[in-house]
């Protein structure tokens, strides 16, 4: 009763709008629908023919109702944090190599520079066969991925198909920072900038590439946001402020909060600067692109992008779990909403089997 009560006195101090009998209604609503779920669990216990997992049973249902508000809010159980925290700060135990499925094998599409695989002499396109003696035969991407990281200082050994060669190599795992940043050098001295996504090295690893660029005198730059598809919101506003002259960057609109904005410090943009976009940059791509074309910093060139402008809170459990729910949907400079609408390019262009989106940003550039 005491428990009840408490509720009751909370809800009521949180949303004073409403009469304490409305408040009674939505209590009572909710109490029915928990005690319903509680019947159902009380069903199958009873009848289900087989051993129950109680922790199963919560972990799908955590799912389920996070799954049903929408496509980016989910459950996700200690061991797939894991991965999510790997994919939000860029860092990870490992021995640097990215793969893929191959008939049926894990295939090692490229291996990173000076990463424990490539000074183990570990190959582009040899043929993962055995993770520490186990056949990855129809293993999966997965849970190979899992099998080859750990710890930093430990041991994993791989069995290599190298043509008709198979070979043994042990790789010692050390700390791999993934750089989700590539630069070079095009023709009229113009800076190319990829960035793959937003993670906690994207800020720190573009300010390094400007730095050479400034250091080369180069004063007009590509920004490749294409195919990315987003991460983390404070590294899209900083991003923006090595672009965008002083002002608004984004708007964040939250329920029952006063509309939240992030703004450039930047005096003035030291670069003539050109956008890729297509239809899967998204998210935190999408907030980058937004300021840049809403405050005239560039001009942006390719296809309309994704149109996913809503932001993402993950919530951790002491259990190791996560709950990530979408908390808040993100407005342009000029408070344009984005949402399963995405941005026009400045000038659209297709690609075909040459990539004439590159093409145009080098021809506006010059």
């Amino acid at each position: 009763m005491k428990k009840t009560i408490i509720f009751i006195l909370i809800l009521t101090l949180m949303v004073p709008s409403i009469t304490l009998a409305e408040a009674q209604d939505v209590y009572d609503e909710k109490e029915a629908n928990l005690l319903f779920f509680v019947q159902v669990l009380d069903y199958i216990e009873e009848n289900y023919p087989f051993d129950i997992d109680q922790n199963r049973l919560m972990e799908g249902a955590l799912k389920g109702v996070l799954q049903s508000i929408d496509p980016y809010s989910d459950y996700y159980t200690p061991e797939e944090a894991t991965t999510i925290y790997k994919n939000l700060y860029g860092t990870f135990g490992g021995i640097g190599i990215t793969i893929e499925e191959k008939e049926g094998y894990i295939n090692i599409k490229n291996t990173l520079k000076d990463q424990p695989a490539e000074k183990a002499g570990i190959k582009e396109n040899d043929i993962i066969v055995s993770i520490d003696d186990i056949d990855t035969k129809d293993i999966g991407l997965e849970k190979a991925s899992t099998m080859i990281q750990g710890q930093k200082g430990t041991t994993v050994k791989l069995g290599i198909k190298r043509n008709t060669e198979v070979l043994t190599f042990n790789v010692e795992r050390d700390t791999i920072l993934v750089n989700p940043v590539k630069s070079e050098i095009l023709e009229n001295k113009i800076g190319y900038i990829k960035i793959e996504e937003f993670n906690s090295h994207t800020t720190t690893e573009t300010k390094k590439v400007l730095n050479e660029f400034d250091n080369k005198g180069i004063k007009k730059v590509i920004l490749d946001l294409r195919d990315n598809p987003g991460g983390q919101l404070g590294e899209a506003v900083t991003i923006s402020n090595l672009f965008v002259p002083k002002g608004d960057v984004v708007h964040i609109k939250e329920r029952n909060k006063p509309l939240l904005t992030h703004i450039s410090t930047l005096e003035k943009s030291k670069y003539k600067l050109a956008v890729l976009i297509n239809e899967n940059s998204a998210s935190a791509s999408e907030i980058v692109a937004g300021a840049i074309k809403d405050r005239k910093a560039g001009t942006l060139i390719g296809t309309k992008t994704f149109g996913k402008g809503i932001v993402q809170t993950l919530m951790p459990v002491d259990d190791g779990s996560i709950i990530k729910m979408t908390t808040a949907e993100y407005l342009t400079p000029n408070k344009t909403s984005i949402h399963q609408k995405g941005i026009d390019p400045d000038i659209k262009v297709e690609n075909t089997d040459k990539d004439l989106q590159l093409n145009k940003a080098i021809e506006i550039l010059k």
